[in-house]
């Protein structure tokens, strides 16, 4: 029987991953990504390219939005099968997608009222993308797997989740079709993490697989930044601000970034590198993750669990306030001195960092600190990629405070990172699919990947299909 494999988001651009496995008599998605891109956000609001309600099951890598972010839509839209992932991928979904929720409800709320004094109507309808309810409608239909355990997902094709050492709970998911004749594999990258870094284990390695989809966000490029120079470099930015007076509004997202952070001012703190300064980690959303990380201690590397055995756990150092409520962060910006905010979200598309932007991007002694990747589109890159002005929350912002960039911080595998983890492969992979990356990143990625290897490498464009024999 005919195995197709569709490319509904995620095709040389970096959000909205959906990849849809279709027969004649099954449906399986794997991950239901929210686009974050201006260009592409559109799509969030488009029919579901197949009846939602003729989709089996989905198969969820890991808890990031554009991973995620439009499974309750999906369940709007008439999808009533079983939602597979990590149980630390459940818990950390379920919280990220009532932030999204309620963000939505928010935006919406404010757009509505920007647009009616200002005497216009918005190119959307004011209604959100999906509420509360529909996130509650999806939480029951999360089914948590381990790494290593196998399960039949649909008839006739099974998986099995393996650790990506992205975020917590994240996965590479290993399908196994055995529709006809021999059984052919197919791997999900999800997102590849890397080497030695903190807090979490390192990525896993196949040794052969039939087909591989993998991402390439940084396909084209080298990460910069090791170890001991992002730890040098964020000492220097928080000791030069704490000089000139001004803060340091760090955008993070809410999963994983923000506790790497945290684990790395704990280290410099108690190095002795920077003077205790006030930390706030501003996001009820990474404050409700933080607490899902202190119930999988199994998922920590080494070096983690020895801090938290020792009592040195970056989740509870003496300087770190969590801001759970409105007035906690809006009080932020009445504190003389220096504080360092770490706030979301990553690439400055809503919440609370928008309103500390607001207050200290116009200010030459404050510095905006990027740890993440910034996507095409965002307000995070206008800012990184050094514009002027900028709109923040209806209003033109002159950008005078200074722009940090700490690219170590990146929990994605780079170029060479990538090429390491699918050269564990050794015999050739049927057909390499490159996804996950902007346009110049996955043609880019895929052209090395055959240069290198001598692999059949290609990065699909949207919604193209392939025929896995």
């Amino acid at each position: 029987m005919s195995i197709k494999l569709r490319f509904l988001g995620a095709a040389r651009n970096v959000t909205g991953s959906r990849y849809l496995l279709d027969s004649k008599d099954m449906r399986v998605l794997i991950d239901c990504g929210m686009y974050q891109e201006r260009d592409f956000k559109a799509r969030n609001w488009e029919a579901f390219p197949v009846p939602p309600e003729s989709i089996d099951a989905v198969l969820l890598t890991h808890a990031h939005l554009d991973h995620s972010g439009c499974l309750p839509r999906l369940v709007k839209q008439g999808f009533e099968g079983r939602i597979f992932g990590t149980p630390a991928t459940g818990e950390i979904a379920k919280i990220a997608l009532l932030d999204s929720a309620h963000l939505f409800a928010e935006d919406v709320e404010f757009k509505k009222k920007r647009h009616e004094k200002e005497g216009r109507q918005g190119p959307h309808p004011y209604e959100p993308l999906y509420t509360e309810r529909d996130v509650m409608d999806t939480a029951p239909l999360f089914t948590g797997v381990d790494y290593g355990e196998t399960v039949e997902v649909a008839g006739g094709i099974e998986a099995s989740w393996h650790d990506a050492g992205h975020i917590l709970g994240s996965a590479m998911i290993k399908v196994t079709v055995k529709h006809g004749g021999a059984p052919r594999t197919i791997i999900f990258s999800g997102d590849v993490g890397r080497w030695n870094k903190p807090i979490l284990r390192d990525p896993t390695c196949f040794d052969e697989a039939d087909y591989v989809v993998t991402e390439s966000t940084y396909g084209d490029r080298l990460h910069e930044d090791q170890d001991g120079a992002v730890d040098e470099k964020l000492c220097d930015v928080v000791n030069s601000t704490r000089e000139r007076g001004g803060n340091i509004v760090i955008p993070s997202f809410a999963i994983e970034r923000a506790q790497e952070v945290l684990y790395r001012l704990n280290s410099l703190l108690l190095d002795g590198c920077i003077p205790h300064t006030m930390v706030f980690l501003d996001s009820p959303m990474a404050a409700k993750v933080t607490e899902v990380f202190k119930r999988y201690p199994d998922l920590y590397d080494e070096e983690m669990s020895k801090l938290v055995r020792e009592g040195n756990s970056p989740f509870r150092f003496p300087s770190l306030k969590l801001s759970t409520s409105v007035h906690d962060s809006k009080a932020i910006n009445h504190i003389r001195g220096t504080v360092i905010i770490i706030a979301g979200s990553g690439m400055c598309t809503g919440g609370r960092v928008k309103h500390h932007l607001a207050a200290n991007i116009s200010r030459p002694e404050s510095t905006v600190l990027f740890v993440g990747y910034q996507a095409k589109g965002t307000l995070g890159r206008a800012i990184a990629d050094g514009s002027e002005e900028v709109r923040i929350l209806g209003q033109t912002k002159s950008v005078r405070a200074a722009v940090a960039r700490i690219d170590g911080f990146s929990s994605h595998a780079d170029r060479d990172e990538l090429l390491r983890w699918l050269s564990s492969i050794e015999k050739p992979p049927r057909h390499v699919f490159v996804t996950h990356g902007e346009e110049e990143a996955a043609i880019s990625f895929a052209r090395l990947i055959s240069e290198k290897r001598g692999w059949k490498a290609t990065s699909p464009a949207y919604e193209e299909e392939f025929d896995l024999d």
